[in-house]
């Protein structure tokens, strides 16, 4: 955990100390003791910036938004410069959360960012930021996903989570500013950032299916059918790896089902099919398997009429069965 220090002040050696160990302790989970010990640490040092700036981490880490903002103020009110310090961007996220967007758009526009419509709006910042990975629940059953930023601190989910995460397409979640890991697709690089809490629910509920797809062209034509109809369909055969956390938290290019050779970063077992144990098709180096296990992200009301539309199409060639509600 890095700890900022700013040039012109020089803080105590037991300052230093009582720090460094609250530090050891967040690393340990023991928020409570660290907790103890940063305020001691702010008691000793109340004119510095960091005391109250580990304080609003410390907050911000135990989800406790109302103290993080309070913390955040006192430490950017301390500041030595008022552009890019990461005291901005800690409260920004602080004021996300909070939904308090006047004092958001000042953190990001204090920390360097432009925003359109200046910093007295009263409504949430909507920007086009693009599409990037975030990690869901990562100190859980973690799953990287990818999502559209809706501003510094907000992605939307468009890919369809894994029951496992808790999570569904099209929710928004909080994620923090650091990113752990890359995802090269394309030759681009784009930075992983970790969940911080559900921002925002989605009504959509996830369902798993076995689909009989002949070719890729059909299974094609469902993700088409359910995305003409404004929802979305995954098929989870090709597009799901297994990683440990050390290679999910580094620079991985995506797999995108068409690689000739077997994936060494997969741990995935292609004996047992799974939403939590196969391998990509292309990764696994075989013919195209028929039997695809397909995640949907649709209302309870449409998705069997949407499956048997697709199969409708083409009976040869398509079929479903052991549709399941899973999140």
């Amino acid at each position: 955990m890095r700890i900022f220090h700013r040039a012109r002040h020089r803080p105590s050696a037991t300052w230093r100390q009582t720090t460094d160990r609250a530090f050891t302790l967040i690393g340990d989970g023991r928020y409570e003791d660290a907790g103890a010990l940063l305020v001691m640490a702010a008691d000793l040092e109340p004119w510095l910036s960091d005391s109250w700036f580990n304080l609003a981490l410390l907050h911000k880490f135990r989800r406790d938004w109302e103290q993080a903002r309070s913390a955040g103020l006192r430490a950017v009110a301390l500041l030595d410069r008022q552009h890019g310090a990461p005291d901005w961007w800690n409260l920004g996220i602080t004021a996300t959360a909070l939904q308090d967007w006047p004092l958001a758009r000042r953190a990001w526009q204090a920390y360097g960012l432009r925003l359109p419509g200046g910093p007295a709006l009263d409504g949430p910042i909507e920007l086009d930021l693009g599409t990037t990975p975030v990690r869901l629940s990562p100190d859980g059953e973690s799953e990287v996903v990818w999502g559209r930023r809706l501003d510094p601190a907000r992605i939307e989910v468009l890919s369809i989570p894994l029951p496992s995460s808790g999570r569904r397409w099209g929710e928004v979640v909080l994620h923090d500013g650091a990113p752990h890991g890359e995802r090269v697709a394309d030759g681009v690089a784009y930075p992983v950032f970790d969940e911080i809490e559900l921002w925002a629910p989605s009504p959509v509920p996830t369902w798993v299916v076995l689909l009989q797809a002949a070719t890729a062209a059909d299974r094609d034509a469902l993700e088409k059918t359910v995305a003409d109809a404004g929802y979305a369909a995954e098929d989870w055969t090709s597009s799901v790896r297994l990683l440990c956390r050390t290679c999910s938290e580094s620079r991985m290019a995506i797999d995108d089902g068409h690689t000739a050779h077997h994936d060494p970063h997969d741990d995935g077992d292609p004996l047992h099919p799974g939403h939590l144990s196969h391998l990509s098709q292309g990764s696994a180096g075989g013919p195209w398997q028929v039997e695809r296990e397909c995640g949907i992200a649709a209302p309870a009301g449409l998705v069997r009429s949407l499956l048997e539309r697709w199969a409708a199409a083409s009976p040869a060639t398509r079929a479903y069965r052991d549709l399941e509600e899973v999140c």
